[in-house]
């Protein structure tokens, strides 16, 4: 919350930025609650999702991706509130955040669904295909929530600019589909048989 605080406020030369303050209580605010659940009733969901170290090279590029998009991302957003580049009006705010709070309904549906998820590319011990809820729809609902997550984010900043820099996420994250199920293809028994089933990976009907 610091480091993303500090990049919105310095960028912005100002606390008075109230579209970052809206944003870091959307985000963690809910966080904090959800890992405060999960570290009662599911310590082990939570220690998959706090580990981040990667040992495919091509998902270490994604990290490396993502982090550089959040990066840039911020600092545009609060460079644009500081000298007024593109003004937004609150209705676009508004949308962002509704949106935002779906997602986050949605995500938390998702880790409901999958206690395997983890946020690295591994299949576990015993791991089983999940094909139930949002899994029937899409073979990723947990990357289809962090797009409309993630392109929120822009629109709550109130920056245009910064939603044209989070545009490469769905570029990101389709790297990451890709080598994900080569994985999960090796290592996932019945995994194969489900691509046939669920037919889309990312956005129904679509791709």
């Amino acid at each position: 919350m610091i480091i993303v605080g500090a990049f919105l406020f310095v960028s912005a030369n100002t606390f008075k930025y109230w579209n970052a303050w809206l944003l870091l209580g959307l985000l963690f605010i809910p966080m904090f609650i959800a890992g405060i659940v999960l570290m009662i009733k599911n310590p082990e969901l939570l220690k998959k999702r706090l580990n981040s170290k990667e040992t495919e090279m091509e998902q270490k590029l994604v990290l490396m991706l993502s982090g550089l998009m959040f990066i840039l991302g911020f600092l545009v957003a609060g460079l644009n509130f500081r000298y007024k580049w593109i003004e937004v009006p609150n209705w676009v705010v508004i949308v962002g955040s509704v949106l935002f709070i779906i997602a986050y309904i949605l995500y938390a549906e998702v880790m409901r669904e999958n206690t395997y998820l983890s946020r690295t590319i591994e299949v576990q011990e015993d791991q089983k295909v999940i094909d139930t809820g949002m899994y029937k729809i899409v073979r990723h609902p947990m990357y289809m929530v962090t797009l409309l997550l993630f392109l929120s984010i822009p629109l709550i900043l109130g920056s245009l600019i910064s939603l044209v820099i989070f545009l490469m996420y769905p570029i990101i994250i389709a790297i990451r589909i890709k080598n994900e199920e080569k994985v999960l293809e090796r290592d996932l028994k019945g995994y194969k048989e489900y691509k046939e089933k669920v037919k889309h990976r990312l956005i129904p009907f679509i791709w």
